[in-house]
């Protein structure tokens, strides 16, 4: 080791903060896309042949119109997003999209105005995000919108799923984005296309999909989760009186007391039903075909009237019956599922009483967007039609209405936090149980330091081992490099008073910042920094693989070295005085992170970016992880948090820095003082201190103590 005197190790730190203040002023935006457009900036959004109307007067959104002939039909609906559900994006300030939905809740168009998304800010570019949002022209609100996913060709004929490609790298930032979408769209749709209005799908009540038991179907009846409903053909008579209907229908007038209609009603979605209704193999099918939440009711019906009419077109909205709730309309569209049973198992095609074997049954799908509230009355309309006269038929017609409602033990109330980030962590349960079992693998190798440190090969294996897991998985296929991002999020999230739900789109950084959080107050802040950083491995690991280069490593005189660690504190005020009076320069002075250009995207960016993460690699060879020790924000910010540790928890003897100095000289991060003191605010929980501690050849104290010495007095041990 030399020393550097002390100008070199100022101009090194001189350089550093001089070429990030270069990328900020480089990157820095010019300006911010206004929030709110106005009917002059709809028009250019939106050119001929679409005429824009004035801005309604209940809701922030402008009426589309299109000439046709002489005639000006609405079209559609345009707004931005933000007005009508601001969902906070990855960095804490929602995003900003132009949105246009048809009469019937089908996209026309969706454009980003602005974002914050680091991922996308000068990391993949806006490209990505652009090409995302394309996606959506045509899909309807009435499907199940599914983002990465890779359905079988029989999923993707299933019309009720739309099925859209994400975006590599930026998982949680296009699920905020999908959300956002979703959540907007379905304001107008309430309001204006009669989407469950009043009743948001995303906070209403799930059906129990835990409760099973095997019942058979007289139990099943008994339960209320089959209903039954007869109509006499007198009870469709009233319905006519004093109408052009009234005696119309002889056969009724001849036998009124005779069944018109006799109909049965379930919810196949649920397992108590579906399980016992259909075949295992049906019930596998019925399960991976639709979404979390939707519902899949069943009617079988009998007698002289057909629910479903010979001229039903398979997979299509029935026209006869018709399900609504709370005075709404519910669309429920057919599932087609009779076909697949058939094919399942010739001997039937549903679980049915014998009696009932020649009945009638259709599945039909309600999607989760739809609104359909399994704590609310399913209230049903079956719909009959007569006539009079024969060539100019006079019509009319009538419903027959009846309802069901399930048990309460057989779905969940709703919650505030029914958000579809519960799908995202579901789909990445093999990355979270890999992460947690790494976590506690760590987790155990702290609490018993002497499986490591009693014998110095096994933490020379281990510790490159662990980083190498850190690296590829936790960083680079995982994503979950923690991030002065996440503070800075929180804060502007904080102060527009919104809520931190966008950061449960990102499971990797919710489990790993619990973890931290926990082992603040027992390590400090090295069980981030010294083992689980992405960023903090890759610099240690490019150290290891270049120590045969025998490069000359400078370290830094002590009194120099306790300066220079305060500029990390320094970088760490600044980036939150930005945080709070601009949102836009944020995303710039965050940019000093390397993180983003070393770990999620793993170099792929443009040069100043990739130079600046390239220097701090470098400049690490030279003085040991001079990044993490020097400039790292988000270092400082876990060195505060770190003074929680409630704990000294390394070991250390009475002769720790008096006479012994061993541990004070070797000390990669200078973290022990002269005095044998451990600073566990700059510690990184290296181990490499502890092996000394425990090894006879290297402990000073030990070796004296072999020889005859006086007997060893220990200080400080957790």
């Amino acid at each position: 080791m030399c020393y550097l005197n002390s100008f070199l190790l100022r101009l090194y730190a001189f350089l550093l903060l001089l070429m990030a203040s270069i990328l900020i002023l480089l990157m820095s935006p010019l300006s911010l896309q206004a929030g709110v457009m106005d009917k002059a900036m709809m028009e250019k959004a939106f050119p001929s042949p679409y005429i824009v109307g004035d801005k309604d007067s209940v809701l922030p959104i402008w009426p589309l119109y299109q000439q046709i002939s002489t005639d000006t039909p609405l079209v559609g609906y345009a707004f931005e997003s933000i007005d009508m559900a601001a969902v906070p994006g990855f960095a804490g300030v929602p995003y900003n999209l132009l949105v246009a939905i048809d009469p019937d809740g089908v996209f026309l168009d969706v454009k980003v105005l602005s974002h914050h998304e680091p991922v996308f800010l000068e990391g993949l570019g806006e490209k990505p995000l652009v090409d995302f949002a394309r996606q959506y022209q045509g899909i309807s609100l009435m499907q199940n919108i599914k983002i990465d996913a890779n359905p079988s060709a029989a999923a993707r004929a299933n019309t009720a799923n739309a099925y859209i490609d994400g975006v590599t790298k930026a998982t949680a930032s296009v699920r905020i984005f999908n959300q956002s979408v979703l959540s907007s769209a379905l304001v107008v749709a309430r309001e204006k296309l009669g989407f469950a209005k009043g009743r948001d799908p995303e906070l209403i009540a799930r059906l129990n999909r835990d409760l099973y038991k095997p019942m058979a179907w007289q139990t099943l009846l008994d339960e209320g989760l089959i209903r039954r409903f007869r109509f006499a053909n007198q009870d469709v008579e009233k319905l006519f009186i004093d109408t052009i209907g009234e005696g119309q229908d002889e056969v009724a007038l001849e036998a009124p007391d005779e069944t018109f209609i006799e109909l049965y009603v379930a919810n196949l979605a649920l397992p108590a039903v579906g399980r016992n209704l259909l075949t295992e193999r049906a019930w596998q099918y019925l399960r991976e075909n639709i979404g979390a939440n939707d519902q899949v009711l069943l009617v079988i019906g009998n007698g002289r009237y057909s629910f479903v009419g010979e001229d039903f077109v398979r997979g299509k909205v029935p026209e006869r019956i018709s399900l609504q709730q709370a005075g709404l309309p519910i669309e429920m569209r057919d599932f087609d599922l009779s076909d697949r049973l058939d094919l399942f198992d010739l001997a039937y095609q549903i679980k049915l009483p014998e009696a009932l074997e020649d009945y009638e049954w259709k599945a039909f799908h309600v999607i989760a967007q739809a609104g359909l509230d399994p704590a609310f009355p399913y209230e049903y309309q079956l719909h009959v039609t007569r006539q009079k006269g024969w060539l100019y038929p006079d019509s009319v017609s009538k419903t027959l209405d009846f309802e069901t409602r399930l048990p309460d033990e057989y779905y969940i109330a709703a919650e505030t936090d029914n958000k579809t980030w519960h799908s995202l962590w579901s789909g990445r349960t093999a990355d979270i149980v890999v992460l947690l079992g790494g976590l506690l693998l760590l987790t155990l190798v702290l609490i018993r330091q002497p499986l490591l440190t009693r014998g110095k090969q096994h933490l020379s294996w281990f510790r490159p081992v662990y980083l190498v897991f850190t690296l590829v998985f936790i960083g680079w296929y995982a994503q979950g490099q923690l991030s002065i991002v996440n503070i800075t999020g929180i804060l502007q999230a904080w102060l527009a008073d919104r809520s931190l739900e966008f950061f449960l789109y990102d499971p990797m950084t919710v489990i790993l910042w619990a973890y931290i959080g926990v082992t603040f107050f027992i390590w400090g802040r090295g069980t981030f920094c010294g083992w689980l950083c992405p960023f903090g491995a890759l610099q240690e690991l490019i150290g290891k693989l270049l120590a045969f280069l025998k490069l000359p490593q400078l370290k830094v005189s002590d009194k120099l070295d306790a300066r220079l660690k305060w500029i990390k504190y320094v970088v760490l005020f600044g980036i939150l005085l930005t945080a709070v009076l601009s949102v836009p320069l944020t995303g710039s002075v965050v940019e000093i992170e390397p993180f983003k250009t070393s770990i999620t995207l793993i170099f792929d960016r443009s040069w100043p970016f990739v130079l600046w993460a390239v220097t701090l690699l470098v400049l690490s060879l030279f003085v040991y992880k001079g990044y993490c020790r020097y400039i790292c924000p988000l270092g400082a910010a876990m060195a505060i948090f770190g003074k929680l540790r409630i704990v000294n928890w390394l070991p250390r003897r009475q002769e720790c820095g008096s006479p012994c100095q061993l541990c004070n000289k070797r000390c990669e991060y200078q973290s022990i003082e002269p005095d044998g003191k451990i600073d566990y605010d700059e510690c990184f929980q290296c181990l490499d201190c502890v092996v000394i501690y425990e090894d006879s050849q290297q402990c000073v104290p030990l070796i004296v103590e072999q020889r005859g010495g006086r007997k060893l007095k220990v200080k400080n041990v957790a």
